[in-house]
């Protein structure tokens, strides 16, 4: 079973520009959706997958087929990448969080699932990097076990450890919440 991305990517490297965009759209919604999970900010989550596509373009001329999957070598460096901006917030010292306007549903629709939502981002948010880093991986980006811990270059024993810890930290957070 080869890589399905194996030809798309040989023919960006040629330059071809059906294929960018084929690739584009097939990568973008899950690279989106990865570093927005990991970043909680749409705009920061856009500017990832740009940066991840630039390395893309620059990667493709060199890229070896059969030395990788694509798919996992993209989730890592988007990975990287998100962990560059955390890193980054970290060492910023703000002394007022800034304003942001609520993107959110009318206030008369949807307090519950927003208060919900916002929870499970702030539980997730909490949570060590690699826990979190792994459920994003498996449970949001549906990563297989092994794709993931692929792509997190660790095996898959160490996967499902971070996975049980992270899912037990998740059920202490939100233990509170009942099922819909």
């Amino acid at each position: 079973m080869g890589d399905p991305d194996e030809e798309l990517l040989s023919r960006v490297a040629a330059g071809d520009p059906a294929a960018v965009r084929a690739l584009v759209g097939r990568k973008l919604p899950r690279l989106l959706a990865l570093a927005g999970r990991m970043l909680g900010d749409g705009p920061e989550a856009e500017d990832v997958a740009q940066d991840a596509f630039l390395r893309v373009w620059k990667q493709a001329p060199k890229w070896r087929p059969g030395a990788a999957k694509f798919d996992t070598w993209l989730h890592r460096v988007a990975l990287n990448l998100c962990y560059d901006r955390l890193r980054r917030r970290r060492e910023l010292a703000f002394a007022e969080p800034p304003e942001r306007a609520d993107e959110g549903p009318a206030p008369d629709r949807g307090l519950q699932a927003m208060d919900t939502g916002r929870r499970v981002a702030a539980a997730m948010a909490a949570l060590p990097d690699r826990q979190r880093e792994a459920i994003v991986l498996c449970h949001y980006q549906e990563l297989g076990n092994i794709e993931a811990a692929a792509v997190m270059g660790i095996s898959v024993e160490a996967l499902e450890s971070l996975l049980g810890r992270g899912r037990r930290g998740l059920r202490t957070a939100l233990g509170d919440l009942k099922e819909a």
